[in-house]
């Protein structure tokens, strides 16, 4: 007989996912899917918009990535318009870029995930989350709440928002930056650098202490990655090439254009998800699997290009075993380092007279009818691809997600888990954090990647050889 096991808080992954668990006669785990259950409808209505509103328009997927889409939306602006944005303005995208990645880093890390690792996965559930952490370590949680603070306000400084700020805009940006604003951000810098590299020292700790088994259970496998690296294979959030490399850190393609991605990429559906499976194209699907995000980065770039970073890079490398880290639980790990980057290149750019110039946006009229554009987003690689006519008015949008890239990746993460965690029918409590754990490596966008508005619940079935549900785990 089925049951129903009522877990409370809401989960923490953002969007609605159910999950379900093939065992076999024995009890034991076959298989695992995990379901994206929202309706993809985004791309639809944005028909008949003028492109010039579509960068304010797809802002507004998401709460959490509106920045990410701005910009991938006035890059794709900027072919239409066939225009060579000024150096201020792109340097100025670049800074909301950073900010972006930091601000979204940090909710992952401090308010979505440090739970588990510093409360501990079969803690209780009631408490195992930020308000939890903040009583059993107020400094820790205040300095995350504070760094996120710090990647928001600097959203706000440039573009008068923090979230869906409509300042990018295809040739450029509406503004620069102020002199108070950029004396706020030189005067929080240092209290920024300090909690990351607190943070990276407390990660590093527990990866020596209590979370060794996490590495080689979520989501340990072999696939390529696949993210933009500069021309001389530095880190890169915004511009340079996609390159696609394997779990041994060889370079299967390089140099690749935006423009070509659908020679290289290539979409699956799946009966039982909304979520469309990306793949490498050469290699089939799902041979073809590949992850993107901050793992992906920092796997496929040579050098991060900032000294602390680089040194970081080393060490991460290092506590790998080799040039690439192949579990996804290290994506914890990359993100803190990443912020560290991100953190380091702003110190760089404060002292630029460029973010303070007039000159930052070309204007013109429609030049070509047809534009892709592709930035890096907390999550992953994301492209914008749209179809105008003579007016500008959109014909046709298509726009390929960094969490629907992961998606092959988050099952086999999730089949992972169950395979480790599940035996003759039996599963608890913490194997449900487990597994939310394990979808939370990728830190899922799940509104992003199906462009629709919904709840956070996720469940969990697990499904007898006879089709039977024998066990049901659901939190709303």
């Amino acid at each position: 007989m089925s049951k129903t096991v009522v877990i409370d808080p809401v989960t923490r992954i953002e969007g609605h996912a159910k999950i379900s668990i093939f065992l076999n006669d024995a009890g034991d785990v076959d298989d695992a899917r995990f379901h994206v259950v929202e309706f993809r409808g985004f791309e639809k209505f944005c028909e008949g918009r003028p492109m010039f509103e579509m960068a304010g328009i797809t802002a507004r997927i998401c709460g959490i990535c509106p920045v990410s889409h701005l910009l991938a939306a006035a890059k794709t602006g900027d072919k239409i318009l066939a225009v060579q944005v000024p150096p201020a303005g792109e340097k100025l995208r670049r800074l909301m870029n950073l900010a972006q990645i930091i601000q979204s880093h940090a909710l992952s890390f401090f308010h979505l995930s440090s739970p588990d690792f510093l409360l501990g996965w079969d803690s209780d559930p009631a408490k195992r989350n930020v308000f939890g952490l903040m009583e059993a370590d107020p400094e820790l949680a205040r300095a995350g709440i504070r760094l996120r603070q710090f990647g928001q306000t600097v959203i706000e400084l440039l573009g008068a928002k923090k979230i869906h700020a409509a300042w990018a805009v295809p040739g450029g940006v509406r503004s620069p930056l102020s002199e108070e604003g950029l004396q706020w951000i030189r005067d929080r810098l240092p209290e920024s650098r300090q909690t990351i590299e607190t943070a990276l020292g407390l990660f590093k700790q527990l990866l020596d202490d209590t979370l060794k088994g996490e590495v080689d259970i979520f989501g340990q496998f072999d696939s390529l990655f696949m993210s933009l690296v500069a021309p001389n294979g530095t880190w890169e959030h915004y511009g340079g090439h996609i390159r696609f490399v394997d779990s041994q850190g060889n370079i299967v393609a390089d140099g690749l254009r935006e423009e070509d991605y659908n020679d290289f990429l290539a979409e699956a559906v799946e009966p039982w998800s909304y979520l469309k499976f990306p793949y490498y194209k050469p290699m089939g699907y799902p041979d073809g699997m590949y992850r993107v995000g901050p793992l992906a980065r920092l796997n496929v770039c040579d050098r991060m290009g900032t000294p602390d970073a680089d040194r970081e890079l080393q060490e991460f490398r290092q506590r790998a075993g080799g040039r690439c880290a192949t579990s996804s639980f290290m994506y914890h790990y990359a993100r803190l380092l990443e912020i560290l980057a991100c953190i380091e290149r702003i110190e760089q750019y404060v002292d630029d007279p460029d973010l303070l110039s007039s000159r930052c946006r070309a204007k013109a009229e429609i030049n070509n009818l047809e534009g892709i554009g592709v930035s890096e987003a907390p999550r992953g690689t994301l492209f914008h691809h749209y179809n105008v006519d003579e007016n500008g008015l959109i014909e046709k949008v298509n726009l390929i997600i960094a969490t629907g890239q992961n998606n092959l990746a988050m099952n086999k993460t999730v089949t992972q888990i169950a395979q480790h965690y599940i035996h003759n029918n039996d599963v608890a409590e913490g194997f449900l954090n487990r597994v939310e754990a394990g979808i939370r490596n990728f830190d899922p966008c799940l509104s992003c990647s199906t462009h629709a508005v919904g709840q956070m619940p996720l469940h969990i079935d697990l499904i007898a050889p006879d089709k039977t549900v024998v066990n049901t785990i659901y939190r709303d």
